[in-house]
């Protein structure tokens, strides 16, 4: 990809909003070099393919010699920022703080490349801070302001808390930008009012215009913001066979979303994928397959991603059975023993269960159970209808079935 289009991407792909214009800062990135920083609070101790989205356009601006920095927010995360929630985060202890970044470097790796990164921690600076330089800088924002955002207003209106030192994260973000000297930040839309007070900073202090970038939304696998909180994330760790089996799960509509956010794919191949899926030239399984192996490529390799996709053949196009199961032998135990006689003899049942807090499994875990035999590698249905009620020792711990 030439620098020209490399600009290009960088601006169009997944950008919803540039401050103060997406021309100015064109003309900025090709006329001299730029410093630009990204930040992520590590309030979970994982990185989602959401946070990407904007790793990637960092990983960009390094590669056209632009000064680029991640910031791992690890003392604005003693706040949390509330841009995108409705009620106030929980507070994290600094312990938590620094068991959640701990492997953060680890997974932003998957797309920066951290010899031409800079890795900062904004406690190094906000710590210093004293009491008469946090209202100094006060003096350049408004309370109303804070107040003014959609969310808070709508906190304050039901008559929820707001916290008083929730109106300190954009000053402390602000600052963050400040002190990096920053030219470009980089953010969600939902940063945006935080992000423009670092251009305030800026101004007021340097008198020195800055821009910010803000980034679409990957939407979760339930078409959701991604988010731990609604369970609908596809994280950077996740093997390969999970990051395939989540994104065959998506809905067709999130394809070429996906395909434009989520990926390396150049912007006019995903025109042509999004054409041939509009005018039935491909059906949303070949281009989902497709989508899913290009995610896993990138985070794992071509050959987890070849892997990952057989699997997926083997046990849902073919209904076969998986090429790894985990397995345990357990005793059954039963006094009446002759409806189980048969059935152990010509099939010799491994069975699997769940771990579960109940000490019940029903029999309906019986009734839909697929037993392996081991003469014949095709699962065979069992009804436990005659069993009645039976002990099962499992792995150590006895359960018992009802009746």
């Amino acid at each position: 990809m030439s620098n020209s289009e490399l600009i290009k991407d960088i601006l169009e792909r997944g950008v919803v909003n540039i401050i103060p214009s997406g021309e100015a800062l064109k003309r900025e990135l090709e006329s001299r070099r730029l410093n630009v920083y990204l930040g992520i609070d590590p309030t979970a101790v994982r990185i989602h393919l959401g946070h990407a989205v904007l790793l990637r356009k960092l990983a960009q601006l390094g590669q056209l010699g632009h000064s680029v920095t991640f910031l791992i927010g690890d003392f604005t995360a003693l706040i949390g920022d509330t841009s995108d929630k409705d009620s106030e985060r929980p507070r994290l202890t600094g312990l938590q703080i620094k068991e959640n970044f701990a492997t953060y470097k680890q997974q932003a790796e998957k797309f920066i490349d951290f010899g031409k990164v800079k890795l900062v921690h904004n406690s190094d600076w906000l710590k210093r801070l004293t009491f008469e330089d946090i209202v100094k800088l006060s003096q350049h924002f408004s309370a109303g302001d804070f107040v003014g955002r959609e969310l808070i207003k709508k906190r304050l209106a039901s008559g929820q808390n707001v916290g008083l030192h929730e109106l300190l994260y954009p000053l402390m973000q602000g600052y963050d930008s400040y002190y990096l000297d920053t030219d470009l930040q980089l953010g969600g839309t939902d940063q945006t009012f935080n992000m423009a007070a670092g251009r305030t900073l800026q101004k007021d202090l340097r008198n020195k215009e800055s821009f910010v970038l803000a980034g679409e939304f990957l939407p979760g696998t339930d078409g959701r913001k991604m988010s731990k909180t609604w369970g609908n994330a596809i994280w950077l760790d996740d093997s390969a066979a999970e990051i395939y089996g989540k994104v065959m799960s998506l809905a067709d509509g999130l394809i070429v979303t996906y395909f434009t956010l989520a990926t390396n794919l150049p912007l006019t191949e995903i025109d042509g994928l999004k054409a041939d899926l509009e005018f039935n030239r491909a059906t949303p399984l070949a281009a989902k397959k497709r989508l899913a192996f290009q995610i896993v490529s990138e985070l794992h390799g071509p050959s987890e991603a070849q892997m990952a996709e057989n699997e997926f053949e083997q046990i849902f196009q073919k209904r076969e059975l998986p090429t790894n199961i985990a397995t345990a032998k357990i005793k059954i135990i039963c006094s009446n023993p002759s409806p189980l006689n048969s059935l152990t003899a010509a099939a010799a049942p491994l069975l699997i269960f769940p771990s579960a807090k109940s000490t019940t499994i029903p029999n309906k875990t019986f009734a839909t159970a697929m037993l392996p035999a081991i003469r014949n590698t095709k699962p065979a249905p069992i009804s436990s209808g005659a069993m009645g009620p039976m002990r099962i020792l499992v792995i150590g711990e006895t359960r018992d079935t009802e009746p």
